[in-house]
C-alpha cells in the first residue's frame, strides 16, 4: 500500500489507520501561530460507521488503500440509503448517504460516480471533481463593487451556500468544485 504525508490527505481518500479502513470525510489544514502545520481530519470507518477526529502532521506517514473502482449511475435515495446501478451489468447496490458527508448535495439524479470496492464489498463513492449547479438566489450587484477579490453569497439549487463573483446572477449555471465546495467558473 502506498504511503503519503499527513498534509496530502484529501476528502474521499481511503486510509488504513489503526487496523481498519477509514474514509477522510472532512479535512481542515491548520497553520497555528506557534508550532507546525497539521491536517485536522474527520475519519469515518467504512465497515461500522464510527467517526474519529485525528490530527496528522506533515511528517506523519499514512497508508492509503487502493480500491477497485467502477463507474455507476446514481438512481435514488430512500431512508438514508443511496442506490447505484452498474451500467454494464445493471446490478444495483445501496450505500449510506452519510458516506458523502458535506458533499452529499452535489449528487444529482442520473449522475455517474465512481464506486470503490474492496473485493465484492462496496465501500466508498467518489464524486466528479466539478459539478454544474444553478444559482437559486443571490444578492443584487452593488454599485462600485469590482470583480477583483470581491465575492457575494449565493444559494445553489441544491441548498448549499457558496461565494460567487458579483457578476453572477440568479438562474445562472455555475461550475462548483466538489472538494473545496467553492465557485470555479461559469457553465
Amino acid at each position: 500500500m502506498p504511503k503519503i504525508n499527513g498534509n496530502e490527505i484529501k476528502p474521499g481518500l481511503i486510509l488504513d489507520h489503526e487496523g481498519g479502513l477509514w474514509a477522510a470525510v472532512k479535512v481542515d489544514h491548520v497553520k497555528p501561530g506557534k508550532g507546525g502545520a497539521f491536517a485536522q481530519v474527520e475519519l469515518k470507518n467504512l465497515r461500522d460507521g464510527r467517526k474519529l477526529n485525528e490530527r496528522f502532521r506533515s511528517a506523519d506517514k499514512v497508508e492509503t488503500v487502493e480500491l477497485e473502482k467502477k463507474d455507476q449511475q446514481f438512481l435514488y435515495e430512500t431512508d438514508g440509503m443511496l442506490t447505484f446501478m452498474d451500467a454494464l451489468t445493471f446490478e444495483q447496490i445501496e450505500l449510506p448517504s452519510d458516506l458523502l458527508g458535506d458533499r452529499r448535495p452535489f449528487l444529482q439524479d442520473g449522475m455517474t460516480v465512481r464506486v470503490e470496492y474492496v473485493g465484492d464489498e462496496a465501500l466508498n463513492v467518489a464524486l466528479p471533481p466539478k459539478v454544474t449547479c444553478t444559482i437559486a438566489s443571490t444578492d443584487p450587484v452593488q454599485r462600485g463593487q469590482t470583480a477583483a477579490n470581491s465575492f457575494k453569497p449565493a444559494m445553489l439549487d441544491n441548498g448549499l451556500r457558496i461565494l460567487v463573483p458579483p457578476f453572477i446572477g440568479e438562474g445562472e449555471r455555475v461550475i462548483v468544485n466538489t472538494e473545496s465546495m467553492e465557485y470555479s467558473e461559469r457553465a
